[in-house]
């Protein structure tokens, strides 16, 4: 039997591995964190309200307003029709009056509100 391609074998690998002295970083569970004290400074993230209430309410005039409630009873998203675009409104306090930019203002709750839209005034809406 012939040895020498085993040798041979042996000794390329031998001298590959010997070429690069280098090693790689090793990342393990006990490792620091790079951003452990970027994170530990961070400020606290507050979550976007999920929805509590999504309605489409009919109005004394027969006209129909879409408007999605969030948790907290702080917000209130506007809209004229199901897939048009929305108003934020916001509120100050938990069961104040939800106000928005241009004019837009929500009394009330899900099943009973007063909602005012630019230019057609205050609808007593039901949901």
């Amino acid at each position: 039997m012939n040895k020498a391609p085993i040798f041979a074998a042996a000794a390329v690998l031998l001298s590959l591995a010997a070429c690069n002295q280098d090693k790689p970083e090793e990342v393990t569970s006990v490792s620091q964190d790079p951003q452990a004290e970027a994170l530990k400074n961070a400020p606290k993230v507050e979550l976007p309200p999920a929805i509590e209430w999504s309605v489409s309410m009919r109005c004394k005039d027969n006209s129909i307003v879409f408007a999605d409630f969030y948790k907290g009873a702080k917000q209130v998203l506007v809209k004229e029709t199901k897939d048009g675009p929305g108003h934020m409104l916001k509120a100050p306090n938990a069961g104040e009056a939800y106000v928005g930019e241009g004019g837009y203002k929500v009394t009330g709750t899900a099943k009973n509100a007063t909602i005012e839209i630019p230019g057609k005034g205050a609808r007593v809406c039901h949901g």
